[in-house]
């Protein structure tokens, strides 16, 4: 299940993703005009956050994507890494 906001309504990124990594794509859009909680887009917010505390994603330097997603999943190795030191040294 892929969470997304309303900027990706189209069909064709529903599609896409399908075809990619057979990912059903959940549109959370606001139903007030008011503030609201909306579920589960805290996550993506808080990734973007933790993603943003490494230099080099915050701009588009590389000329592959393979690279760009290569950089992000060093990203994270890094933040979990970093968390499972800690629990060990609380130990």
């Amino acid at each position: 299940m892929i969470w997304v906001d309303k900027g990706y309504l189209g069909k064709n990124f529903s599609t896409e993703s399908a075809k990619v990594n057979q990912a059903q794509v959940e549109v959370i859009e606001k139903k007030q005009k008011k503030f609201e909680v909306l579920p589960r887009r805290w996550v993506v917010e808080r990734t973007f956050a933790w993603l943003a505390q490494n230099r080099r994603l915050i701009v588009e330097h590389q000329q592959l994507p393979e690279i760009s997603e290569a950089m992000i999943y060093t990203a994270m190795c890094r933040l979990m890494l970093r968390r499972l030191a800690h629990l060990t040294q609380s130990s």
